[in-house]
């Protein structure tokens, strides 16, 4: 008389299949929520992170214009540009009788 023993391995198997398969299902489900929750929330802190380094470059950008900006003006400014005209390109304000108006159309 040889008693056969039972594989535990194909009993569970069995078990989960017929009996849990509702329970196994619903397991499944709930992982692949979760896994759904984590790739979502690593998304956004992504995109925040993201956000952040794109407001700092956007500071450093408006900073670097309103310099720029201020360096236009004092480069623009209209004593500066004569004193730079009548020192290094000599240049002076012609008399009256040789100023030419020339009229359009």
């Amino acid at each position: 008389m040889t008693k056969s023993t039972p594989n535990l391995a194909k009993l569970i198997a069995t078990d989960l299949l017929t009996v849990g398969r509702w329970p196994l299902l619903l397991l499944l489900l709930i992982v692949a929520s979760a896994m759904g929750v984590v790739f979502a929330t690593h998304h956004a802190r992504q995109a925040i992170t993201e956000k952040d380094h794109t407001l700092v470059e956007r500071e450093r950008l408006d900073s670097e214009w309103r310099n720029l900006m201020l360096e236009e003006t004092a480069l623009a400014e209209h004593s500066r540009v004569q004193d730079l005209a009548k020192k290094e390109l000599e240049m002076k304000r012609p008399d009256g009788d040789k100023e030419v108006v020339v009229t359009l159309k």
